[in-house]
């Protein structure tokens, strides 16, 4: 077996079976006047050797690494002139330099592979690196690079260290990037440094509750908890960051909390210079907390040379609750909201839990009121479970604070699984105004837009909810449901590829989490890989086989990408004897089903469903 280091470039076209679905001969006409204007050329001009071509994509080697780079820079920089067109051909490119196995003309191994799944994770029309490539080429090619943070990757024991090029030299993207107007700062994750991962949630918190007291002050505008949260885990330079946000200032810390004692220790870094501006730790109390974090905020405010107006420093002081248990009990529940699974039961019980004995310790605690009550539609809306629609626990919370976004959120979906989608739409609004960036806030508009088939709307939000939740993959299989249906076949493509990259990073940590698989079934089938669909399918259904909402994704993908009717119908039979009103109200408006509205089978048992709610004999 031969074996040797060689530098790999795996390039794709962005969008291709949307792009032949809608004009099949055009579409082959102008990717083979690229290979032979722009993409061929580009690969003997930089001394490559085609290794193979696999329909629309293709995996070329270099001797250099140096050369594998600029051909894919020159491959989407000649590209990207030569398509001025309404369907314009558009590649994601991944380099990697390793180790791989010879077999005549063809190579195999890690190499080939991680290269491969670098270029899922460029943008359009871009290039991503593995870090062993940046640490190459750095300083040897005029490029900048955007530090994409390490992602796990199938069958590849560690981590692989992501970056994405770009042609621009350093200094023209300095040059470009947005200029600070006014006093601005980005608040970075704080470190969990308690030695303990199931802390997390903890120092998350912190930064959480920092960026909103710093969001208090009129004239200091802060970067949004999402786009902060993109960094989380990263090595960063500082004034990077404060170039590519436009901010002045940048905010690290750390957190470690033992005990009854928490340390935090903050830096306060001057976005241009790089110099720190203040820096302090701070040992104290758990019980101290908030006064810790009133202190820090307003000290930052202070050294970026603000002065707080009477109104600004009693809102920072303003909290949800005074007692420290219950805000660390809240810090945990909410933990496990947005990063649990979609529709499990123990997830949405373990919140309801620990929010109740919250609300013992603190009872006007307004936040974790509408989170017991978001957990209880969740139960509902998802299972079917009996018990407490949530109804009473969201009226609470609004009663104790009116200008609780996630509050009205929550009122949203219980007013539009009532079929009230007017006053569903009042609340969803009114959410939006308080709180338009919360994830909670904007998957609830999504999800009223697509139970009203307002699809354009859906899109949108969907899009914002999957960008304010970075792990978030549910909005993303939503997406690749929406693009299909207004006829943006890339647009599902890309949904799909995310929902992939996500499903995967939950499924290292979740093995056994059939929603994250159900999503993986539908995004694998929609790019064509049918028989790895229906692997992800068959184990999902073996490991977590309650799971309502897998079941029925599945379906759909039967439906809308396998083209197997029949296997679906059998999926949704018995599942349709089992789902809660408001899910077979789901069913009725999702466009994945609309190819079985006519089928017999499936009105049938729509309408055995609906009788069954009615009270009445099917």
């Amino acid at each position: 077996m031969q074996r040797k280091l060689t530098a790999i470039l795996s390039a794709d076209v962005v969008g291709f079976s949307g792009l032949m679905e809608a004009d099949e001969a055009g579409t082959l006409a102008r990717l083979k006047a690229n290979r032979s204007a722009v993409f061929d050329p580009a690969v003997a001009a930089h001394g490559g050797r085609l290794v193979k071509l696999m329909g629309d994509g293709a995996l070329v080697e270099f001797a250099s690494i140096v050369a594998a780079v600029e051909c894919a820079l020159a491959i989407q920089q000649g590209t990207a002139g030569a398509e001025p067109g309404e369907h314009p051909i558009r590649y994601r490119i991944g380099v990697n330099l390793g180790d791989v196995i010879v077999d005549g003309d063809d190579l195999y191994g890690d190499g080939v592979n991680v290269a491969a799944r670098l270029q899922t994770l460029a943008p359009v029309g871009g290039i991503a690196l593995s870090g062993t490539v940046r640490d190459h080429i750095a300083g040897k090619l005029a490029a900048a690079f955007e530090d994409m943070g390490p992602h796990a990757m199938k069958n590849i024991e560690r981590p692989v260290h992501v970056f994405a090029l770009s042609a621009a030299p350093p200094a023209a993207a300095a040059v470009a990037a947005p200029v600070p107007r006014g006093p601005s700062i980005c608040v970075l994750p704080f470190a969990n440094m308690s030695g303990e991962p199931e802390q997390e949630y903890f120092s998350d918190g912190i930064t959480e509750d920092i960026i909103t007291d710093l969001s208090k002050v009129a004239v200091l505008r802060v970067t949004a908890r999402n786009t902060a949260f993109m960094f989380k885990g990263r090595s960063v330079y500082v004034p990077k960051i404060a170039r590519q946000l436009g901010v002045g200032h940048v905010l690290e810390g750390s957190v470690r909390k033992a005990g009854g004692r928490v340390r935090i220790t903050a830096q306060l870094i001057d976005g241009a210079s790089n110099g720190h501006v203040w820096a302090e730790r701070y040992d104290r109390d758990l019980g101290d907390i908030f006064a810790l974090q009133d202190e820090i905020s307003r000290t930052i405010v202070a050294a970026i040379g603000l002065k707080l107006l009477p109104e600004e420093r009693q809102a920072i002081s303003r909290r949800g609750t005074a007692d420290p248990d219950a805000y660390n009990l809240y810090l945990m529940a909410r933990q496990y909201h947005v990063s649990g699974k979609l529709t499990g039961a123990r997830r949405n019980e373990a919140i309801i839990r620990i929010c109740r004995r919250a609300v013992e310790i603190d009872p006007n605690y307004a936040q974790a009121w509408a989170l017991i009550g978001l957990a209880q539609v969740g139960l509902s809306f998802y299972l079917g479970v009996a018990g407490e629609s949530g109804e009473a626990a969201i009226a609470r919370a609004l009663a104790l604070d009116d200008r609780l976004g996630e509050a009205h959120a929550a009122k949203s979906r219980l007013l539009a699984k009532e079929g009230d989608f007017a006053a569903a739409r009042r609340e969803a609004d009114l959410a939006l105004a308080l709180d338009p960036g919360s994830y909670e806030v904007t998957s609830a508009t999504a999800n009223l837009a697509f139970l009203e088939r307002r699809l354009p709307d859906a899109i949108r939000y969907y899009e914002k909810a999957a960008a304010v939740l970075e792990t978030g993959y549910v909005p993303l299989v939503m997406l690749m449901t929406c693009y299909a249906a207004v006829g943006d076949k890339a647009g599902a493509r890309d949904a799909a590829r995310r929902t992939l990259t996500r499903v995967e990073a939950v499924i290292e940590q979740e093995p056994d989490n059939g929603d994250a698989m159900g999503g993986a079934v539908g995004a694998l089938s929609f790019l064509g890989e049918a028989e790895r669909a229906k692997d992800w399918a068959r184990r999902a259904m073996v490991l977590d086989p309650d799971s309502i909402n897998m079941r029925y994704n599945i379906a759909c993908a039967l439906v809308a990408n396998l083209k197997e009717v029949d296997a679906a119908l059998d999926l949704l039979e018995p599942l349709m004897q089992r789902l809660p009103h408001e899910m077979v109200a789901w069913a009725r408006a999702d466009p994945d089903l609309d190819p079985l509205r006519d089928h017999p089978r499936f009105r049938a048992m729509v309408a055995t469903a609906e009788a069954r709610f009615a009270g009445t004999p099917p």
